[in-house]
């Protein structure tokens, strides 16, 4: 694993509306480094976003929470905290080890988030929310943007929304939002139950938009595919895709092409997963386990002939001491030749 030297002043930095256009959403315990580095090598160019790392664990922490490999750009680090000051210091912090993007998380309902005063039920304070964005640009050029829901609990209206999004693009000088078009009920439901019950409501994210042209916004929650990718970016700058993008990850390898305007070939189902043999090889020597890499690969052959048997196999092999890329050579195997190709 390598930390880059890369600054928010590198030339080669994609843009951010181009970074806005495409991204796989923050989620915890799955979107870390070895699922980043896979979601990688099917797309040159969906931004990443970091499992939420909060402030604390930055700085009191005694792992390094910023690490990545210099392969995942462009990368997005999703910040949970509250404090201007330790927002500041983290984005600082995160900027000089060459993140493409700071995120803050305004959309997170569960209740340990809750108690630590930050996620969705920031979307009541928004001046708060304003400071602490205004804390990060003060200290780092590196973009620095929100991602929302459209509500909390009772306080779900057009105007609670607007208001948020108003106090805090106008005193923050935010301009980059990621809304989930969902509202969060903070007290009674799940997390899970929060990204399933709550009822989305496309037309209320895509109407931000029409009344705050000049933000960058893209939309979260419930998105399948790319056609209906293709729908939202019709009326809005940009879309996150989360579970699915999680749970079948080969959609990836068409979003270069498809929305990118990629002329080259995609990458194969086969050349994915043996793309993935060096980097295999190289965290074992660092002591990583198999299946804590292999688990972000189970759904490559999603819906295919031999997925079943692909992640059994896996499955029950990959934790045991040894394993190595074997593994998956020989899971490969249940899969029909016609298919490893496709």
């Amino acid at each position: 694993m390598t930390t880059p030297s890369k600054t928010a002043a590198s030339p080669d930095m994609t843009p951010k509306t181009v970074m806005q256009r495409f991204s796989v959403a923050p989620m915890l315990d799955w979107t870390d480094r070895h699922c980043r580095y896979f979601h990688r090598l099917l797309s040159e160019h969906t931004l990443l976003f970091t499992e939420m790392v909060t402030t604390g664990a930055i700085i009191h922490g005694k792992a390094d929470y910023l690490a990545y490999h210099e392969q995942e750009h462009p990368v997005a680090l999703q910040l949970g905290g509250s404090d201007p000051a330790d927002l500041a210091t983290c984005a600082k912090l995160a900027a000089e080890r060459g993140y493409d993007e700071i995120n803050l998380n305004v959309g997170c309902p569960s209740d340990r988030v809750q108690n630590g005063r930050f996620g969705a039920c920031l979307m009541a304070e928004p001046e708060l929310v304003a400071q602490c964005v205004a804390a990060m640009r003060e200290v780092t050029d590196v973009p620095i943007t929100v991602k929302t829901r459209i509500g909390i609990d009772e306080q779900d209206s057009y105007e609670f929304l607007t208001d948020f999004v108003g106090i805090v693009s106008e005193k923050s000088g935010c301009d980059m939002f990621t809304v989930h078009a969902r509202k969060a009920w903070l007290k009674g439901l799940s997390p899970k139950e929060n990204r399933e019950i709550p009822p989305l409501d496309y037309p209320r994210v895509y109407q931000l938009k029409k009344d705050f042209p000049r933000l960058t916004l893209a939309i979260n929650g419930g998105v399948k595919s790319l056609e209906e990718a293709e729908q939202h970016l019709a009326h809005l700058d940009g879309v996150m895709v989360g579970r699915q993008a999680y749970q079948s990850p080969f959609m990836l390898a068409e979003v270069d092409q498809r929305l990118f305007g990629k002329t080259t070939p995609r990458i194969t189902r086969r050349q994915a997963v043996e793309a993935m043999f060096p980097y295999i090889e190289q965290q074992l020597t660092y002591g990583a386990q198999l299946n804590h890499i292999s688990r972000h690969m189970l759904g490559l052959f999603q819906n295919m002939p031999g997925a079943r048997q692909w992640r059994r196999y896996i499955s029950e092999n990959a934790h045991k001491p040894g394993a190595g890329i074997e593994v998956l050579t020989t899971a490969m195997g249940h899969i029909p030749e016609q298919w490893l190709d496709a």
